[in-house]
């Protein structure tokens, strides 16, 4: 393979190895699987058997039961028995984490076993060891010893496994040799994957997951380079977003991850991890899903002169994160955060009360502007000017002629807020430019000009005064974009670019996957220096007319969001998603399973109202000890179920406080935060 997928210019999907689970076929070129987990208690068998009904109703091709002992795997032939008494016949997979016996009993009864190879076999205690090559091969002898007998039930019974890393419980063994890296990630898998094929079996998919996405990405590329190098093949890859949290977090880091293999045609079945119940989790995998699906993916449009890559040459590693380098023109660029352009030129009357759905807000009593921390950078009004002041750090793009008329004038004001925009060729032909700031629309590989030809970028590039915004009308945008970054690291061109994505999609959550695939495409390989989402004039008619009825008592659809607000918001829960620039606190939450020992829908939302204005501070919320403190991963705090009723409180990866009572646990993690001086009043921030 010469990259890490088939195509990196062109949408191809990247073929694996066929796998069966149960009569569902799954890999080569099969459609992308859509699977779920209950969170039912295992034991519950009518509860599990309803809550697996739901999901399978709403589209789950498989189903996930947690399996934490023996008793609830000899309980799956139960709930299997009553969903095929009822005529359902998905496949089931059971999820196994620390117990061999119990994933020896339950590949016995359900169609696929899923083990985690960092908790499986191989220690886990965080202990700092040192492993001679010796004693590191005795413990792999001792893995194969010990995972030997579940791969010959396996083959026995036609039994399916996944071999499931988490970024987060990788074994003391791994950590000692290979870090808390992408690599460890791989390794870790890698040595359950050689161990099943000297037993022949390959009814084998893999997972990388992460909390993440930048890890998650990297470890799912670098296992599909590492497979082909050493087998010279790749097995099903299962995609998904540990501990992605809930509401639009949840949905914009799941689909900034998942969405970016999948636009490189990587992912074999998915799983989107929300903090809610999970037949909700199946529209957000059909909305990603579908965007790869025929008749909605359109033949590739890309144009004979889109250059293919020179052999194997990739002017940057997409296994680690690397911001591309660039001069900074005014905000944008250098290390500065990306920035965050909002779309106003579709309002025909623009008021101080607009900007409020971009982080604005005016007090008229004190003649003061509040700003928050998700506040639009620049805003695009296409043909017109504003009648009112602006906040002072609000600035404002509009069309080439409209400048012109505004430099003209008197209004001193206006020409220091005020940028051009101009199409690629009417900037080369324009006698009149912004000496500070001016925006270039470049349309890649689709443009009639010459500037993808490359001849006439030499007059635009390393322009001090130009922020390049690409964009692509093509079928395969994304590639096209990407293209395009990688012709400018070849050249040497190092003007800031803003990422411009429309939108043809019609409800908020496929406007959503939309805007985090395509732009968490780039900005998890380090380009971009802002972002700019628009939409057709009929998307945008849709939602403004769901916002009207949202506000009018409706309830027929899922955003309460105007168009400026959802679009702004997105933009920002997409940087944050990325690392890219944080503005909001971070919940890293487990999506609930029949382990969690408390309300874990609940106890989000709590912590939630009362720490979401720590900006930039990361809490996990986890259901059991399976799930942290290991898949905490890098959060800075965590809330843990550690017994019915009893909650641990950890510091990074270290225990603070244990069995604390879940009335009081709260409180008590805000104390913690106090403690370690990562308290601060909401009233102080908002003030």
């Amino acid at each position: 393979m010469q990259f890490y997928t088939e195509s990196i210019t062109a949408y191809k999907r990247l073929i694996t190895r066929e796998v069966k689970i149960g009569d569902l076929l799954l890999g080569g070129q099969h459609p992308i699987r859509i699977q779920t987990m209950t969170t039912t208690d295992t034991m519950d068998t009518e509860a599990t058997v309803e809550q697996s009904i739901r999901c399978i109703e709403a589209g789950a091709e498989l189903i996930r039961i947690t399996a934490p002992s023996k008793t609830e795997a000899e309980n799956l032939l139960q709930i299997k028995n009553a969903l095929r008494d009822r005529g359902y016949t998905t496949p089931m997979v059971a999820d196994i984490h620390f117990t061999p016996n119990a994933a020896e009993i339950a590949a016995r009864i359900v169609e696929k076993v899923r083990v985690n190879p960092g908790n499986y076999i191989d220690k886990k205690k965080f202990e700092v060891l040192e492993y001679s090559d010796f004693e590191y091969q005795e413990e792999v002898d001792r893995i194969r010893t010990r995972f030997t007998p579940l791969i010959k039930i396996c083959k026995e019974y036609g039994t399916a496994m996944r071999i499931g890393t988490n970024h987060g419980s990788l074994s003391d063994r791994i950590m000692s040799r290979y870090g808390d890296t992408p690599m460890g990630m791989v390794e870790s898998a890698m040595e359950f994957l050689r161990i099943a094929r000297e037993q022949d079996y390959h009814q084998v998919l893999l997972s990388m997951k992460s909390s993440n996405p930048q890890v998650m990405v990297q470890a799912y590329r670098l296992l599909i380079k590492t497979m082909f190098n050493e087998f010279g093949e790749c097995y099903p890859l299962h995609l998904g977003v540990t501990e992605a949290g809930d509401g639009e977090d949840g949905r914009v880091k799941s689909a900034a991850g998942i969405g970016t293999l999948l636009e490189d045609g990587i992912g074999d079945t998915i799983r989107v991890s929300l903090t809610e119940d999970p037949e909700f989790e199946i529209p957000v995998c059909r909305d990603l899903v579908k965007r790869y699906e025929k008749p909605v993916l359109a033949e590739t449009k890309n144009k004979p002169h889109v250059p293919a890559l020179n052999g194997n040459h990739f002017p940057y590693s997409p296994f680690e994160y690397k911001r591309r380098e660039t001069f900074a023109v005014d905000i944008i660029g250098m290390q500065q955060v990306p920035v965050v352009i909002a779309d106003f030129s579709k309002i025909e009357k623009i008021t101080p009360s607009h900007l409020q759905h971009i982080g604005y807000t005016y007090f008229e009593a004190t003649d003061k502007w509040n700003i928050s921390d998700a506040a639009a950078d620049f805003i695009f009004t296409g043909n017109h000017q504003l009648d009112f002041s602006l906040p002072g750090t609000l600035k404002v793009i509009v069309y080439p002629a409209l400048w012109q008329q505004i430099m003209q004038g008197t209004d001193e004001v206006a020409k220091e807020k005020y940028f051009p925009i101009y199409q690629d060729a009417g900037y080369l032909e324009a006698e009149i430019k912004s000496s500070q700031l001016n925006f270039v629309m470049v349309d890649c590989f689709n443009d009639a000009t010459d500037i993808n030809d490359f001849t006439g970028l030499n007059e635009l590039t390393n322009d001090p005064a130009v922020v390049l915004c690409l964009s692509s009308t093509n079928s395969n945008a994304m590639q096209s974009v990407r293209r395009m970054f990688i012709e400018f690291m070849d050249r040497n061109i190092k003007n800031p670019v803003v990422i411009m994505i429309d939108s043809h999609w019609q409800t908020a959550d496929e406007h959503l996957v939309h805007y985090a695939a395509e732009s968490g495409a780039l900005l998890l390989d380090g380009f971009g220096d802002g972002l700019s989402f628009g939409m057709s004039s009929t998307s945008y008619a849709l939602l403004t007319n769901s916002y009207a009825q949202m506000n009018s008592g409706g309830r027929n659809y899922q955003s309460n969001l105007s168009p400026e607000q959802f679009i702004n918001s997105t933009a920002f829960s997409i940087l944050q998603a990325t690392r890219t620039r944080i503005s909001k606190t971070e919940y890293i939450s487990c999506p609930s399973c029949g382990r969690t020992l408390f309300d874990l829908q609940e106890t989000t939302a709590k912590i939630r109202s009362v720490t979401n204005h720590l900006k930039g501070l990361k809490i996990a919320i986890m259901g059991c000890i399976v799930n942290g403190p290991g898949e905490m991963a890098d959060a800075d705090f965590g809330y843990v179920g550690s017994g019915p009723g009893k909650i641990t409180l950890y510091k990074g990866k270290e225990i603070v406080k244990r069995n604390v009572p879940s009335e009081i646990a709260v409180e008590e993690l805000i104390n913690l935060l106090k403690e370690h001086n990562a308290w601060v009043e909401a009233e102080m921030v908002q003030g």
